[in-house]
């Protein structure tokens, strides 16, 4: 329920700090998000660049496609607007799902894709508070506003609102709580909003604003309490996916798989809603 706290599963047992190191390091690696940059000019495998707070949902979505289809293809995570930049450059991506369905339409009107794109999902965040925190998980962020009075925050992780759609809406959700000009000195950004749930979980925040898809992720979720964000607060997650100019045919297939029953089940398990286009 919007505002309302809920414990995400996790051991019973409190890790060793040696451990927990480890298991930090691991969700580091699992959130690591390779640059289009290192893209060979002609990938052998089709590309999909993919906004990264589908990083856990679409990797199993892919998984199953593959097994499925037989065809291999290439995920790579990373901001929407980076990817949005990087695909006007002439970046060789095939698919492209953006957290943000605006920056679509505008590779639409450049004349970078096939069409103006499909809905494929509706997207939600909520503070992310780790354990051994001093914040709560409140999706009211009343706690929230009562740290930066009594100083008991001192560093709080969103995506950069620069190019992540998801730390866009962490700023208008802040702003709507009257706490966006008290809270920007203690803003650590993460260039995307898998790194900024890394920065909320890894000990180096209070915590931090992330995609409820994140929070799910059994690997992320037993690191902290997640509580949502009223979705009223923030303009609507609408996200949208597009085939790009000379998409071979496996990333088409591809394309359309992620509308199936099956994939939106998937989809669903990870906290998106079903989307209406």
């Amino acid at each position: 329920m919007p505002g309302s706290a809920a414990t995400l599963p996790h051991n019973v047992c409190v890790p060793r700090p040696h451990r927990r190191r480890t298991t930090l390091r691991l969700i580091a690696a699992a959130l690591c998000i390779p640059l289009a940059g290192r893209l060979q000019a002609q990938p052998a495998v089709p590309t999909v660049a993919a906004a990264s707070d589908l990083k856990f949902a679409l990797e199993e979505v892919a998984a199953q496609f593959e097994r499925e289809s037989g065809h291999k293809l290439r995920l790579v995570f990373g901001s929407s607007g980076n990817f949005y930049s990087q695909i006007l450059q002439g970046a060789p991506f095939h698919l492209y799902l953006s957290a943000d369905e605006d920056f679509v339409f505008r590779l639409a009107d450049a004349g970078k894709t096939v069409d103006r794109g499909r809905l494929y999902a509706r997207g939600r965040i909520g503070i992310l508070v780790p354990h051994g925190s001093p914040l709560r998980a409140d999706g009211e962020l009343k706690d929230l506003a009562a740290a930066l009075r009594d100083g008991r925050l001192r560093k709080f992780a969103i995506a950069n609102p620069e190019h992540a759609p998801y730390g866009q809406r962490a700023e208008e959700a802040l702003r709507h709580a009257g706490l966006w000009q008290a809270i920007r000195p203690h803003l650590v950004l993460g260039e995307n909003i898998s790194q900024a749930a890394q920065f909320a979980t890894s000990g180096s925040t209070q915590g931090g604003i992330v995609a409820l898809s994140l929070a799910l992720a059994p690997d992320v979720a037993k690191l902290g309490d997640f509580a949502l964000i009223p979705e009223a607060w923030h303009r609507p997650l609408l996200q949208r996916m597009v085939l790009l100019k000379g998409a071979p045919p496996p990333v088409r297939e591809f394309h359309d798989y992620l509308s199936t029953t099956a994939a939106q089940a998937i989809m669903v398990r990870y906290g998106f809603a079903t989307p209406r286009d």
